[in-house]
């Protein structure tokens, strides 16, 4: 592994981790089999987000690399390359720790030169991953962005977020909290498949419920849509009437996008379990990491219209949405919707 092209040394004060800083831990417990952490401490915890990037924030905050939910889509498979880890199995089972992270946050945010920007979590990889449950880094961070009233968002697939339902809470009456929850689809059959180490799309659901019967507002990214797998009208239709039902004040649709590292990775796990759709995929990520501009909006206006159908929108913000009745046809799609770039 490549850690010593990012310790102390030549690399000089722009290097990630302090010289020494790395301990690798195999725990044999069923919950962890199979996966090796690697205990880093870490130089810098805020990071700034490039100028060029479509993320609508400047600043994030990314406890952990690689994930164990073993998203096959995962766009931040990419990153593991840059310390010679492998951005397929080894993204799902080689997990650094910045086992230094809260410590290191709350002594940035002091400095002078911070100006309390907003930062963002959960954009890389999932900071309530399974790893959080044994480091248990989110309480830290938070009480560190408690304390000095900067405002965050947090975007997860994991559950493991309300065991600081306490720490938002108290965050949230002093500054501006977003809590995001991504849910692509509500189809099991294809959850198991594509996102195999997370929860399932029924627990996340209820895990907006939660957080919005405490008081917290919880929006749903609808996060990959999947072309040919997941974007047919009854199940765009099912997944916006589940996402209304669990009472999220918003749903943001978005489609799949397959940067370098992860188009590897999804193309040989598409060749597998659907080999008849590669070349469908080739066609439409041709033009590079994103689908077409008229298929994206399609799917946005589509999303948008069943949003308005069930309710959701801010004048029932946190309000139960009971859907009742049978269910109706699809109607007409109308034109005019734009592409969202949350992410």
């Amino acid at each position: 592994m490549r850690w010593e092209n990012l310790t102390e040394g030549p690399a000089g004060p722009a290097a990630l981790f302090g010289a020494g800083a790395v301990v690798t831990r195999t725990i044999d417990t069923p919950e962890f089999r199979g996966i090796t952490f690697h205990e880093v401490r870490a130089r810098s915890i805020v990071n700034r987000v490039p100028g060029a990037s479509r993320m609508p924030f400047e600043w994030t905050v990314n406890p952990y690399r690689g994930c164990s939910h073993a998203c096959v889509y995962c766009f931040a498979r990419k990153t593991h390359s840059y310390l010679d880890l492998d951005t397929g199995l080894g993204f799902d089972s080689q997990i650094v720790v910045k086992t230094n992270a809260p410590e290191l946050l709350r002594r940035e945010l002091a400095a002078p030169r911070w100006s309390g920007a907003h930062i963002a979590m959960g954009t890389n990889v999932d900071c309530y991953q399974r790893a959080e449950g044994r480091y248990r880094l989110m309480p830290g961070i938070i009480e560190a962005l408690r304390d000095r009233a900067n405002p965050f968002s947090i975007l997860t697939k994991g559950t493991l977020i309300l065991r600081d339902l306490p720490l938002l809470r108290e965050a949230a009456e002093v500054t501006e909290v977003g809590i995001s929850v991504s849910v692509g689809f509500t189809d099991t059959a294809l959850w198991r498949t594509v996102e195999p180490g997370t929860p399932s799309p029924a627990a996340r659901l209820n895990a907006v419920r939660t957080l919005t019967d405490a008081g917290i507002e919880c929006g749903v990214l609808m996060a990959p849509v999947i072309p040919f797998l997941g974007d047919s009208p009854a199940q765009l239709r099912a997944t916006v009437r589940a996402v209304a039902e669990s009472g999220a004040t918003s749903v943001t649709p978005l489609v799949l996008h397959l940067r370098p590292g992860a188009r590897e990775w999804f193309t040989a796990w598409l060749g597998e379990h659907h080999p008849h759709l590669v070349e469908r995929y080739e066609r439409m990520y041709a033009g590079g990491s994103y689908a077409p501009t008229w298929y994206q909006r399609m799917i946005t206006r589509q999303v948008h219209e069943l949003a308005a159908e069930f309710g959701i929108g801010p004048a029932r913000r946190g309000a139960a949405r009971p859907i009742a009745g049978p269910e109706r046809p699809d109607g007409p799609a109308s034109a005019g919707a734009t592409q969202l770039t949350l992410l």
